[in-house]
Protein backbone atom coordinates (compact mmCIF):
# COMPACT_ATOMS: atom_id res chain seq x y z
CA UNK A 1 0.00 0.00 0.00
CA UNK A 2 2.61 2.77 1.06
CA UNK A 3 4.87 2.10 -2.17
CA UNK A 4 2.01 1.77 -4.13
CA UNK A 5 0.80 5.46 -2.70
CA UNK A 6 4.42 7.01 -3.04
CA UNK A 7 6.14 5.48 -5.41
CA UNK A 8 5.46 7.73 -8.14
CA UNK A 9 6.24 10.46 -5.58
CA UNK A 10 9.30 8.82 -4.64
CA UNK A 11 10.73 8.12 -8.44
CA UNK A 12 10.03 11.91 -9.15
CA UNK A 13 11.52 13.12 -6.23
CA UNK A 14 14.89 11.16 -7.42
CA UNK A 15 14.61 12.29 -11.03
CA UNK A 16 13.90 16.10 -10.17
CA UNK A 17 17.63 15.74 -7.08
CA UNK A 18 18.90 14.59 -10.13
CA UNK A 19 17.89 17.16 -13.25
CA UNK A 20 18.54 19.95 -10.04
CA UNK A 21 22.60 18.47 -10.25
CA UNK A 22 22.50 18.44 -13.68
CA UNK A 23 20.57 22.12 -13.74
CA UNK A 24 23.04 23.46 -11.48
CA UNK A 25 24.99 21.43 -9.73
CA UNK A 26 25.46 20.52 -5.96
CA UNK A 27 24.10 23.79 -4.58
CA UNK A 28 20.79 23.38 -6.71
CA UNK A 29 20.49 19.69 -5.37
CA UNK A 30 20.74 21.17 -1.60
CA UNK A 31 18.47 23.70 -2.34
CA UNK A 32 15.72 21.68 -4.08
CA UNK A 33 16.03 18.90 -1.54
CA UNK A 34 15.28 21.64 1.39
CA UNK A 35 12.66 23.32 -0.58
CA UNK A 36 10.58 19.76 -1.16
CA UNK A 37 11.56 19.30 2.59
CA UNK A 38 10.09 22.38 3.76
CA UNK A 39 6.75 22.21 1.42
CA UNK A 40 5.86 18.36 2.86
CA UNK A 41 6.35 19.44 6.28
CA UNK A 42 4.82 22.77 6.24
CA UNK A 43 1.22 21.38 4.01
CA UNK A 44 0.11 18.39 5.64
CA UNK A 45 -2.54 20.53 6.74
CA UNK A 46 -3.77 20.93 3.44
CA UNK A 47 -3.28 17.12 2.38
CA UNK A 48 -5.73 16.74 5.24
CA UNK A 49 -8.13 19.01 3.79
CA UNK A 50 -7.81 17.91 0.43
CA UNK A 51 -8.40 14.29 1.50
CA UNK A 52 -11.45 15.26 3.21
CA UNK A 53 -12.89 17.13 -0.31
CA UNK A 54 -11.38 13.87 -2.68
CA UNK A 55 -13.16 11.43 -0.46
CA UNK A 56 -16.47 13.60 -1.97
CA UNK A 57 -15.75 12.86 -4.82
CA UNK A 58 -16.05 9.78 -7.74
CA UNK A 59 -12.83 7.87 -9.37
CA UNK A 60 -12.60 10.02 -12.38
CA UNK A 61 -12.23 13.76 -10.22
CA UNK A 62 -9.91 11.57 -8.39
CA UNK A 63 -7.55 10.38 -10.92
CA UNK A 64 -8.18 14.04 -12.70
CA UNK A 65 -7.00 15.93 -9.30
CA UNK A 66 -3.90 13.94 -8.99
CA UNK A 67 -3.02 14.10 -12.90
CA UNK A 68 -4.34 17.41 -14.15
CA UNK A 69 -4.12 18.83 -10.81
CA UNK A 70 -0.88 18.09 -10.75
CA UNK A 71 0.44 19.81 -13.66
CA UNK A 72 -1.59 22.93 -12.26
CA UNK A 73 0.25 22.64 -8.73
CA UNK A 74 3.71 22.14 -10.47
CA UNK A 75 3.39 24.58 -14.02
CA UNK A 76 0.90 26.68 -12.98
CA UNK A 77 1.56 27.61 -9.47
CA UNK A 78 5.20 26.71 -9.08
CA UNK A 79 6.33 28.26 -11.75
CA UNK A 80 3.75 30.36 -13.89
CA UNK A 81 2.63 32.05 -11.20
CA UNK A 82 5.40 34.16 -10.24
CA UNK A 83 6.08 34.72 -13.59
CA UNK A 84 2.63 36.26 -13.95
CA UNK A 85 2.69 38.24 -10.66
CA UNK A 86 5.98 39.66 -12.49
CA UNK A 87 4.00 40.23 -15.39
CA UNK A 88 1.02 41.70 -14.01
CA UNK A 89 2.84 44.10 -11.38
CA UNK A 90 5.94 45.28 -13.21
CA UNK A 91 4.66 45.27 -16.99
CA UNK A 92 7.15 42.37 -18.05
CA UNK A 93 5.81 39.93 -20.59
CA UNK A 94 6.29 36.05 -19.16
CA UNK A 95 9.39 35.80 -21.16
CA UNK A 96 11.22 38.65 -19.87
CA UNK A 97 10.10 37.91 -16.33
CA UNK A 98 11.68 34.47 -16.66
CA UNK A 99 14.96 35.58 -18.32
CA UNK A 100 15.35 38.48 -14.99
CA UNK A 101 14.58 35.45 -12.96
CA UNK A 102 17.70 33.29 -14.68
CA UNK A 103 19.43 36.55 -15.16
CA UNK A 104 19.54 38.71 -12.00
CA UNK A 105 20.30 42.78 -13.07
CA UNK A 106 23.26 44.01 -12.35
CA UNK A 107 22.56 47.56 -12.87
CA UNK A 108 20.56 48.15 -9.23
CA UNK A 109 17.45 47.56 -11.14
CA UNK A 110 14.54 45.64 -9.46
CA UNK A 111 15.53 41.56 -8.89
CA UNK A 112 12.85 39.05 -10.26
CA UNK A 113 12.80 38.48 -6.13
CA UNK A 114 11.75 41.49 -5.32
CA UNK A 115 9.13 41.93 -7.56
CA UNK A 116 7.60 38.88 -6.60
CA UNK A 117 7.78 39.86 -3.25
CA UNK A 118 6.22 43.57 -3.82
CA UNK A 119 3.41 41.95 -4.80
CA UNK A 120 2.68 39.96 -1.19
CA UNK A 121 -0.09 42.31 -0.26
CA UNK A 122 -2.40 41.24 -2.91
CA UNK A 123 -1.03 37.66 -2.75
CA UNK A 124 -1.49 37.31 0.73
CA UNK A 125 -5.01 39.62 0.92
CA UNK A 126 -6.66 36.91 -1.68
CA UNK A 127 -5.64 33.85 -0.05
CA UNK A 128 -5.58 34.59 3.48
CA UNK A 129 -9.67 35.60 2.74
CA UNK A 130 -10.18 32.77 0.64
CA UNK A 131 -8.75 30.16 3.41
CA UNK A 132 -10.69 32.42 5.99
CA UNK A 133 -13.96 31.58 4.57
CA UNK A 134 -12.97 28.10 4.56
CA UNK A 135 -11.97 27.84 8.61
CA UNK A 136 -15.28 30.20 9.15
CA UNK A 137 -17.91 28.16 7.18
CA UNK A 138 -16.11 24.86 9.52
CA UNK A 139 -16.04 26.12 12.62
CA UNK A 140 -19.77 27.32 12.41
CA UNK A 141 -21.59 24.08 10.51
CA UNK A 142 -23.60 21.91 13.30
CA UNK A 143 -21.36 19.03 13.47
CA UNK A 144 -22.10 15.30 15.18
CA UNK A 145 -18.14 15.83 16.61
CA UNK A 146 -16.13 18.36 18.23
CA UNK A 147 -12.96 18.75 19.40
CA UNK A 148 -12.24 21.78 21.20
CA UNK A 149 -15.61 22.25 22.16
CA UNK A 150 -15.89 24.37 24.64
CA UNK A 151 -15.06 26.98 21.66
CA UNK A 152 -16.43 24.64 18.91
CA UNK A 153 -19.85 24.22 20.78
CA UNK A 154 -20.64 28.08 20.89
CA UNK A 155 -19.22 28.98 17.66
CA UNK A 156 -21.97 26.11 16.32
CA UNK A 157 -24.92 28.45 18.24
CA UNK A 158 -23.93 31.60 16.80
CA UNK A 159 -22.89 30.33 13.28
CA UNK A 160 -26.93 29.69 12.63
CA UNK A 161 -27.47 33.39 12.24
CA UNK A 162 -26.68 33.15 8.04
CA UNK A 163 -24.08 34.53 6.21
CA UNK A 164 -22.34 35.26 9.53
CA UNK A 165 -19.14 34.02 8.39
CA UNK A 166 -19.30 36.26 5.57
CA UNK A 167 -19.92 38.98 7.67
CA UNK A 168 -16.89 38.25 9.92
CA UNK A 169 -14.45 37.70 6.99
CA UNK A 170 -15.75 41.35 5.68
CA UNK A 171 -14.96 42.86 8.38
CA UNK A 172 -11.50 41.00 8.75
CA UNK A 173 -10.76 42.42 5.44
CA UNK A 174 -11.76 46.08 6.13
CA UNK A 175 -9.53 45.79 9.51
CA UNK A 176 -6.88 44.20 7.57
CA UNK A 177 -7.00 47.28 4.87
CA UNK A 178 -7.09 50.12 7.27
CA UNK A 179 -4.98 49.28 10.28
CA UNK A 180 -2.47 46.46 8.73
CA UNK A 181 -1.86 47.56 5.17
CA UNK A 182 0.95 49.73 4.56
CA UNK A 183 0.02 53.77 3.46
CA UNK A 184 -1.08 53.17 -0.44
CA UNK A 185 -1.53 49.58 -0.07
CA UNK A 186 -5.32 49.84 1.12
CA UNK A 187 -7.06 50.19 -2.14
CA UNK A 188 -5.00 47.17 -3.52
CA UNK A 189 -5.73 45.03 -0.41
CA UNK A 190 -9.50 45.64 -0.17
CA UNK A 191 -9.61 44.52 -3.84
CA UNK A 192 -7.41 41.75 -3.37
CA UNK A 193 -8.98 40.30 -0.64
CA UNK A 194 -12.95 40.84 -1.83
CA UNK A 195 -11.50 38.63 -5.12
CA UNK A 196 -10.60 36.23 -2.46
CA UNK A 197 -14.03 36.16 -0.55
CA UNK A 198 -15.73 36.08 -4.10
CA UNK A 199 -13.83 33.26 -5.62
CA UNK A 200 -14.64 31.21 -2.14
CA UNK A 201 -18.49 31.75 -2.75
CA UNK A 202 -18.76 31.54 -6.20
CA UNK A 203 -16.66 28.13 -6.47
CA UNK A 204 -17.80 26.34 -3.28
CA UNK A 205 -21.50 27.78 -3.89
CA UNK A 206 -21.07 25.54 -7.31
CA UNK A 207 -20.07 22.24 -5.80
CA UNK A 208 -22.47 22.47 -3.29
CA UNK A 209 -25.44 23.64 -5.23
CA UNK A 210 -24.77 20.63 -8.04
CA UNK A 211 -24.06 18.52 -5.05
CA UNK A 212 -27.19 18.35 -3.93
CA UNK A 213 -28.56 18.13 -7.30
CA UNK A 214 -26.97 15.14 -8.38
CA UNK A 215 -27.06 13.68 -4.75
CA UNK A 216 -30.97 14.26 -5.56
CA UNK A 217 -31.03 12.25 -8.81
CA UNK A 218 -29.51 9.50 -7.10
CA UNK A 219 -31.39 9.45 -4.13
CA UNK A 220 -34.34 8.88 -6.47
CA UNK A 221 -32.90 6.27 -8.10
CA UNK A 222 -31.32 4.48 -5.67
CA UNK A 223 -33.48 5.12 -2.46
CA UNK A 224 -30.68 6.79 -0.47
CA UNK A 225 -27.93 9.27 -1.19
CA UNK A 226 -25.82 9.09 2.47
CA UNK A 227 -24.72 6.47 4.76
CA UNK A 228 -27.25 5.65 7.48
CA UNK A 229 -26.94 7.70 10.03
CA UNK A 230 -26.05 11.06 7.97
CA UNK A 231 -21.85 10.33 8.24
CA UNK A 232 -21.92 11.62 4.56
CA UNK A 233 -21.83 10.36 1.08
CA UNK A 234 -21.69 6.96 0.33
CA UNK A 235 -20.34 5.72 -3.09
CA UNK A 236 -23.44 5.83 -5.28
CA UNK A 237 -23.52 9.49 -4.19
CA UNK A 238 -19.82 10.62 -4.31
CA UNK A 239 -19.59 14.22 -6.60
CA UNK A 240 -19.42 13.14 -10.35
CA UNK A 241 -20.79 15.32 -13.70
CA UNK A 242 -20.71 18.95 -12.95
CA UNK A 243 -20.75 18.48 -9.03
CA UNK A 244 -17.22 16.77 -9.47
CA UNK A 245 -15.69 19.40 -11.91
CA UNK A 246 -17.21 22.28 -9.48
CA UNK A 247 -15.36 19.90 -6.23
CA UNK A 248 -12.25 19.78 -8.94
CA UNK A 249 -11.93 23.78 -9.43
CA UNK A 250 -12.40 23.83 -5.43
CA UNK A 251 -9.92 22.17 -4.36
CA UNK A 252 -7.55 23.55 -7.15
CA UNK A 253 -8.33 26.78 -5.69
CA UNK A 254 -8.03 25.98 -2.16
CA UNK A 255 -4.60 24.07 -3.17
CA UNK A 256 -3.57 27.28 -4.65
CA UNK A 257 -4.37 29.60 -1.84
CA UNK A 258 -2.82 27.11 0.28
CA UNK A 259 0.47 27.41 -1.73
CA UNK A 260 0.85 31.48 -2.36
CA UNK A 261 2.86 31.40 1.54
CA UNK A 262 4.65 28.75 0.48
CA UNK A 263 6.26 30.45 -2.97
CA UNK A 264 6.81 33.74 -1.51
CA UNK A 265 8.64 31.71 1.38
CA UNK A 266 10.36 30.26 -0.76
CA UNK A 267 12.09 33.42 -2.51
CA UNK A 268 13.58 33.66 1.25
CA UNK A 269 16.09 30.16 -0.07
CA UNK A 270 16.53 30.85 -3.77
CA UNK A 271 15.26 33.42 -6.46
CA UNK A 272 15.49 30.52 -9.19
CA UNK A 273 12.33 29.64 -10.92
CA UNK A 274 13.83 26.27 -11.80
CA UNK A 275 14.42 24.67 -8.24
CA UNK A 276 11.70 26.32 -6.84
CA UNK A 277 9.33 24.53 -9.33
CA UNK A 278 11.38 21.63 -8.77
CA UNK A 279 11.37 21.61 -5.14
CA UNK A 280 8.37 22.91 -4.36
CA UNK A 281 6.16 21.39 -7.29
CA UNK A 282 8.13 18.20 -8.50
CA UNK A 283 8.84 17.24 -4.98
CA UNK A 284 6.44 18.87 -2.37
CA UNK A 285 3.31 19.11 -4.56
CA UNK A 286 3.95 15.18 -5.28
CA UNK A 287 4.25 13.80 -1.66
CA UNK A 288 1.03 16.05 -0.81
CA UNK A 289 -1.15 14.42 -3.18
CA UNK A 290 0.36 11.16 -2.10
CA UNK A 291 0.15 12.07 1.37
CA UNK A 292 -3.80 13.04 0.34
CA UNK A 293 -4.20 9.57 -1.26
CA UNK A 294 -2.93 7.89 1.76
CA UNK A 295 -5.47 9.51 4.03
CA UNK A 296 -8.41 8.62 1.77
CA UNK A 297 -7.31 5.31 0.95
CA UNK A 298 -6.69 4.26 4.78
CA UNK A 299 -9.43 6.04 5.69
CA UNK A 300 -7.41 7.86 8.65
CA UNK A 301 -9.85 10.71 8.80
CA UNK A 302 -12.69 8.00 9.50
CA UNK A 303 -10.17 6.59 12.26
CA UNK A 304 -8.98 10.04 13.76
CA UNK A 305 -11.92 11.85 13.97
CA UNK A 306 -10.29 15.30 15.18
CA UNK A 307 -7.24 16.38 12.06
CA UNK A 308 -10.08 17.25 10.22
CA UNK A 309 -10.75 19.60 12.63
CA UNK A 310 -7.05 20.25 13.86
CA UNK A 311 -6.53 20.90 9.65
CA UNK A 312 -8.97 23.47 9.98
CA UNK A 313 -7.81 25.57 13.36
CA UNK A 314 -4.36 25.14 11.24
CA UNK A 315 -6.07 26.99 8.02
CA UNK A 316 -7.62 29.09 10.27
CA UNK A 317 -3.99 30.33 11.97
CA UNK A 318 -2.80 30.01 8.63
CA UNK A 319 -5.23 32.93 7.36
CA UNK A 320 -4.54 35.30 10.36
CA UNK A 321 -0.86 34.82 9.77
CA UNK A 322 -1.12 35.70 5.80
CA UNK A 323 -3.45 38.64 6.65
CA UNK A 324 -1.23 39.96 9.45
CA UNK A 325 2.00 39.07 7.01
CA UNK A 326 0.82 42.14 4.72
CA UNK A 327 1.67 44.72 7.07
CA UNK A 328 4.97 42.66 9.48
CA UNK A 329 6.47 39.77 7.84
CA UNK A 330 6.57 36.35 9.89
CA UNK A 331 8.72 33.47 9.26
CA UNK A 332 7.93 30.83 7.44
CA UNK A 333 9.13 28.57 10.80
CA UNK A 334 6.38 29.70 12.86
CA UNK A 335 3.76 29.66 9.59
CA UNK A 336 4.84 25.68 9.62
CA UNK A 337 5.23 25.28 13.25
CA UNK A 338 1.70 26.46 14.10
CA UNK A 339 0.04 24.30 11.41
CA UNK A 340 1.98 21.21 13.23
CA UNK A 341 0.87 21.70 16.36
CA UNK A 342 -2.82 22.09 15.46
CA UNK A 343 -2.46 18.50 12.95
CA UNK A 344 -0.45 16.88 15.98
CA UNK A 345 -2.89 18.04 18.77
CA UNK A 346 -5.87 17.07 16.68
CA UNK A 347 -3.86 13.37 15.89
CA UNK A 348 -3.11 12.69 20.01
CA UNK A 349 -6.76 14.12 20.75
CA UNK A 350 -8.17 11.34 18.17
CA UNK A 351 -5.73 8.63 19.63
CA UNK A 352 -6.62 9.00 23.29
CA UNK A 353 -10.52 9.08 21.95
CA UNK A 354 -10.35 5.64 20.39
CA UNK A 355 -8.83 4.36 23.55
CA UNK A 356 -11.47 5.35 25.71
CA UNK A 357 -14.11 4.16 23.17
CA UNK A 358 -12.13 0.94 23.09
CA UNK A 359 -12.44 0.44 26.65
CA UNK A 360 -15.59 1.01 26.97
CA UNK A 361 -16.57 -1.10 23.76
CA UNK A 362 -17.38 1.26 21.76
CA UNK A 363 -16.57 1.79 18.54
CA UNK A 364 -14.46 4.17 17.51
CA UNK A 365 -16.27 6.01 14.64
CA UNK A 366 -19.12 6.43 16.98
Amino acid sequence: MFLRTFGVSIVVTVLSLIAAFLYGGPQALILTAILGVLEVSLSFDNAVINATILGRMSQFWQTMFLTVGILIAVVGMRLLFPLAIVWITAGLDPAHALQLALNPPTDGSPTYEELVTAAHPQIAAFGGMFLLMLFLDFVFADKSITWLSWIEKPLERIGRLDQLSVIIAACALLYTAMFIAHDGEQTTVLVAGLLGLVTYLLVNGLGEMFHVEEDGEIADLEGTAEVPGGGGPSELAKASGKAGFFLFMYLEVLDASFSFDGVIGAFAITADPIIIALGLGLIGAMFVRSITVYLVRQGTLSDYVYLEHGAHWAIGALAVILLYSIGTPVPEVVTGLIGIVFIVSALISSVLRNRRLKDAGTPATV
